[in-house]
């Protein structure tokens, strides 16, 4: 509603014109004196200002806003104590809105607002008032400056700042929690009056929450808000202004409320037992059932752990929890046997794993119930009376040996008989079989422990009734050693003896093994054999450490009548039953220095290997190489030398002109040139080669046919073109011919078959036959033609 003021006119009194003569106010008052409000120009420019006792002295007009009268709003007079009423002054307005928002009456001084004024736009007018003379233009008082003040009215409602405000606090909060804090602001002038006094209410969210009425903060204001029961609160706020009194402009604003979940609610299992069952032959680790309990919070406030607390099944199953659905899920820990126990009794437990503090008084946070697990019979396959066998038989048995026996039975109720057989994968030279009836395994083929000292097989036992049902069992069998090898040595001798060497000089020392395995360890004895221990140039002494050495007998040895001695030794175990072996060890009489070193022997030396070292052989091969290569390079260059020219100049003679002033000696000069030779072609040597290169090969260039009876020079030079552009052992470099000759038009004129189909007649080619035999062939073609015409 538009409320109407009743505006009071202010007087103005001014002089000394030069000095600002407009006072600020002085008092402010409740209300506007009924007097016209007029400005007083001075004309009194040189005297003091007098002042006449008046109520209000003011230096500014009030203009209220947003005016909606049809006339223009009346501001105020302007007014000159020079002003005679005879209309000899003119009043002028200048400054903000002069002219435009404000016109002035020249002649009465009256000013006027021409539009609709808003004090939020702008609140104050600064203009300027003269009076001038109309006739001569010339100012009669000096230019005051008055102000326009707008007057505010309450045309500016409460503007929220934000359209929608989010906020969210713990549910369970107590009384009086802080929520949020909305603001709104108004436009108006808060300096005058009340329209700018803004109080907040609400209008919708009770009894929910409130709102302080000055500050706009939003507090819960009931006690145990529950998610579980309402989890989103709308709530509208009003903001009012003229301090809420009644006229005042509002606006409003929702704002969304939502409860944020605490831990408030414990587990609780739907029902109070859970039944399931389970086949004896479930494999470990895999699931029987899933359980779960119902907890209305969410989140991690809902997250659920579950253990088994108590029953006979407690070392049997096992629970963990779905972190994606919450749920309990009992799985199988050990085998299971219907034959042992068939009915297992479980006590499962579930427990909030994040437990607010605050609301244990609401009781424990975790709920149990009974899990019965029912184990159902199935065809089970023969279980053995162990895991794995391990068996051990010595290396010497004989064939069909029983070496060990395994037991598997049927742990159904029925006891089906049960039959054993070798896994032949594990088992492909069949060394040993075993006996279906009672399991015994016994040895179908030697066995050599040196060859293989483990044999893991794998024994099959199945149901007769029902093959299918079949277990597998591993069986080690360790093969026992049994003194069954000689000992021998540990590799092959051959050494020297120095014809210079000396008696009692030790000239090799001798190792031996043993393939058989020997719990105390090996012991070796060492001795020549009968047949050369009185005649031997040599001695044996065993060292008792399983080595011997073999030491001259007499000083010196010749190689010329011995040059090799073999010298047979015996060596022997101590373990039943003995075995002995003879080795023969080969010695060498050699020629040595005085240092005993090896010189020569009448074999080739000892200590080079037979046949070709490697380096031998690549010097062979590096000699082949460079032979190759020498004789590669020697043909090159003489290839190259029977392509060189016979004149070699520094001057190459294909690259520049040879000047020669030598002049001929004439007609009588027969040793020039033989012209001879131009006149009768035929009298050339046809086995002339060129004289400037070395001939490659005897080529013989093709030679063309001469015409008998032509000893032109011009028909020898054609022809001697033509034999040159076909022969290709010329080279391109040799000669420079010139021809300058036209030769004369035949005698045979055209044969073009062009110009014969011209003509009318048949024409005669008899004339063919008179050219001689090179047209034979044409003559017989087209007299023929003339034959088959006429028939």
């Amino acid at each position: 509603m538009m409320r109407t003021y009743h505006c009071f006119w202010l007087l103005f009194w001014a002089s000394q014109p030069h000095q600002s003569f407009l006072t600020p106010l002085s008092k402010r008052t409740s209300g506007f004196p009924e007097k016209e409000k007029v400005l007083i120009l001075s004309g009194n420019s040189r005297q003091d200002l007098h002042r006449s006792k008046r109520s209000w002295m003011w230096n500014q007009f009030f203009l209220l806003e947003e005016y909606t009268g049809t006339d223009y709003q009346y501001v105020g007079k302007l007014h000159s104590d020079q002003d005679k009423g005879d209309g000899s002054l003119k009043y002028i307005l200048s400054g903000d809105g002069a002219g435009d928002l404000f016109i002035i009456n020249e002649n009465t001084g009256d000013i006027q607002a021409t539009k609709r004024l808003d004090r939020e736009e702008k609140p104050v007018y600064i203009l300027r008032a003269q009076a001038v003379n109309r006739r001569t233009g010339r100012p009669v008082e000096p230019e005051s400056e008055f102000i326009i003040k707008i007057h505010d009215i309450n045309d500016n409602e409460p503007m929220f700042t934000k359209d929608v405000y989010n906020a969210s606090i713990p549910e369970m909060s107590d009384v009086g929690t802080f929520v949020v804090q909305v603001t709104a602001t108004d436009a108006d002038d808060p300096t005058y009056g009340n329209s700018a006094k803004v109080v907040y209410s609400i209008l919708q969210g009770q009894p929910y929450f409130s709102v302080e009425s000055e500050t706009g903060i939003i507090k819960t204001a009931l006690l145990n808000m529950d998610r579980e029961n309402r989890e989103q609160y709308q709530v509208v706020i009003q903001a009012k202004d003229m301090g809420g009194q009644m006229g005042g402009l509002s606006g409003t604003t929702t704002v969304n409320i939502t409860l944020t979940d605490v831990n408030d609610n414990p587990p609780r299992f739907p029902q109070s037992t859970y039944q399931f069952r389970a086949p004896e032959s479930m494999p470990l680790d895999s699931p029987v059932g899933r359980i779960k309990a119902n907890d209305a919070d969410m989140d991690e406030n809902a997250e659920i752990e579950y253990s088994i607390t108590e029953g006979d099944g407690y070392d049997m199953f096992g629970i963990t929890t779905d972190k994606d659905t919450q749920e309990g899920i009992i799985t199988v820990k050990k085998a299971l046997d219907f034959e042992n126990k068939n009915l297992y009794i479980l006590k499962v437990e579930a427990a909030n794993t994040h437990v607010d503090p605050r609301f244990l008084y609401l009781g424990p946070f975790k709920d149990s119930a009974t899990v019965r697990i029912q184990v159902e019979d199935v065809d089970e396959p023969p279980v053995f009376s162990r895991p794995a066998y391990i068996m051990e038989v010595k290396e010497d048995v004989p064939i069909n040996s029983v070496i060990g026996t395994v037991t598997a039975q049927d742990p159904d109720a029925a006891r089906n008989p049960v039959k054993y057989s070798v896994d032949r994968h594990t088992d492909m030279d069949r060394v040993f079989n075993i006996n279906s009836g009672n399991g015994s395994i016994f040895t179908s083929k030697p066995l050599d422990r040196e060859t293989l000292l483990w044999h893991n097989i794998t024994v099959i036992a199945a149901e007769i009734n029902n093959p299918k049902q079949s277990s597998r069992v591993p069986v080690f069998i360790k093969v026992l050693d049994v003194n069954d090898n000689a000992p021998e040595f540990a590799m092959f001798y051959e050494t020297f003896v120095c014809e210079n060497a000396k008696a009692e000089q030790l000239i090799q020392t001798l190792s031996a093994v043993d393939k058989d395995d020997s719990y105390n360890g090996h012991q070796f004895s060492f001795s020549l054999a009968p047949e050369a221990a009185s005649s031997s140039n040599f001695t044996l002494q065993d060292n008792r450490d399983n080595t011997a050495g073999i030491f001259t007998r007499k000083t010196r040895y010749n190689r010329h009548e011995t040059s090799t001695y073999f010298l047979p030794v015996v060596i022997s175990d101590n373990d039943y039953p003995i075995q002995s072996s003879t080795e023969t060890v080969t010695i060498r009489v050699c020629a040595c220095d005085h240092r005993g070193k090896m010189l020569s022997c009448n074999a080739e030396a000892l200590i080079h290997p037979t046949g070709l070292s490697t380096g031998a052989l690549i010097a062979i091969l590096l000699c082949i190489i460079i032979l190759l290569v020498t004789v590669v390079l020697f043909a090159a260059l003489r290839r190259q030398r029977k392509k060189e020219p016979l004149i070699i100049s520094k001057e190459d003679i294909r690259d520049n002109i040879v000047s020669y002033n030598d002049e001929g000696g004439g007609e009588e000069d027969t040793q020039a040139f033989d012209i001879g030779t131009l006149r009768n072609p035929e009298a050339i040597d046809d086995n002339k080669l060129r004289r400037d290169i070395v001939p490659e090969t005897l080529f013989i260039p093709r030679r063309t046919a001469t015409a008998r009876d032509n000893t032109d020079v011009r028909d020898f030079i054609n022809q001697r073109l033509k034999e040159n552009d076909t022969d290709p052992t010329a080279p391109p470099y040799d000669s420079l011919a010139t021809y300058a000759y036209e030769g004369n038009g035949s005698v045979a004129e055209s044969l073009s078959s062009l110009e014969s189909v011209t003509t009318d007649g048949d024409q005669d080619y008899d004339y063919l036959s008179d050219w001689g035999p090179r047209f034979k062939k044409l003559a017989d073609m087209y007299g023929s033609m003339d034959s088959d015409k006429d028939s």
